[in-house]
């Protein structure tokens, strides 16, 4: 019976390894070479300093700020309760939190980014719809002219992947640096 079960242990144990631990750190390790900025979480730093990532949404409030859509993670961009609210197209909960965030969003059309959550809760991603009906107040919060502000949100919008893949999209942290950058926030 020795004879059975020890190579069959021996290969147990060499798939594990094999499986389980060089050939994940070969992945880990080919990605920090080919994409370092991706393998480390796609982090972006201003003056040494982390200040978020791109691959993750969190909140702005402030007026002089693009806003992200909704969240339904935790109390909103929180990465520690990622997830969606779970509520279906017939539930009551989601219809009341939607007649309320339309009633606010203002006058119509509105893109349905700007009123419904993300399935993760965390998306970094606009529509630039979502953008644009956001430019006139950015402007006026920070004493900009509007043409500058559209500006800067046309040159932030990505386009679909190979020209057919996905939506085009605004990364709101990014385009958020970038205003702070042409014209620092009021204080």
């Amino acid at each position: 019976m020795t004879s059975h079960l020890r190579p069959a242990f021996v290969l147990l144990v060499l798939t594990t390894l094999i499986l389980g631990l060089a050939f994940p750190l070969g992945f880990v390790g080919v990605g920090a070479v080919v994409a370092p900025f991706q393998a480390g979480g796609s982090l972006i730093r201003q003056n040494g300093v982390v200040i978020g990532s791109a691959l993750l949404g969190q909140t702005f409030t402030k007026p002089w700020y693009f806003q992200p859509r909704p969240s339904a993670a935790g109390k909103g961009y929180d990465a520690t309760s990622s997830g969606g609210s779970n509520l279906g197209p017939t539930s009551a909960a989601l219809a009341t939190a939607l007649k309320a965030r339309v009633a606010t969003a203002g006058p119509a059309p509105i893109p349905a980014d700007s009123v419904t959550a993300s399935a993760s809760g965390l998306d970094p991603d606009i529509s630039p719809a979502n953008a644009a009906r956001q430019v006139a107040r950015v402007a006026a919060a920070r004493h900009l002219p509007v043409a500058q502000v559209q500006s800067l949100l046309d040159q932030h919008v990505v386009g679909r992947l190979l020209g057919f893949i996905g939506e085009p999209h605004v990364n709101v942290l990014g385009l958020n640096i970038a205003l702070d950058a042409a014209s620092p926030p009021p204080t």
